[in-house]
């Protein structure tokens, strides 16, 4: 029977950045259980996906969102999409 190989334990360094991170979402999310984490997590992860999205359409269209272009593209609404990812099930609305 082979061996499965260890994954390495990621060793979590503390910063003041990463701190002022956490006291925000402490303060944003009213964080008091582990399943309050997971919530706030997967709400985070959902809009950086979303903000991400949004950039790559800015990029792609050579202009940011409310701007005006003479280009012939041009963005045209949302369409939403569920995401899977270990935090759970999330619902997107993508450009």
């Amino acid at each position: 029977m082979a061996r499965r190989e260890k994954k390495p334990v990621h060793k979590v360094v503390m910063t003041e950045g990463k701190r002022n991170i956490i006291q925000q979402l402490l303060q944003e999310y009213d964080i008091e259980t582990a399943e309050d984490i997971q919530d706030a997590l997967k709400d985070l992860l959902g809009g950086t996906i979303k903000e991400m999205m949004e950039a790559e359409m800015d990029d792609h269209l050579g202009y940011q969102k409310s701007e005006r272009s003479d280009s012939d593209d041009y963005r045209n609404g949302y369409k939403s999409k569920r995401v899977n990812s270990s935090y759970g099930s999330m619902d997107i609305d993508v450009p």
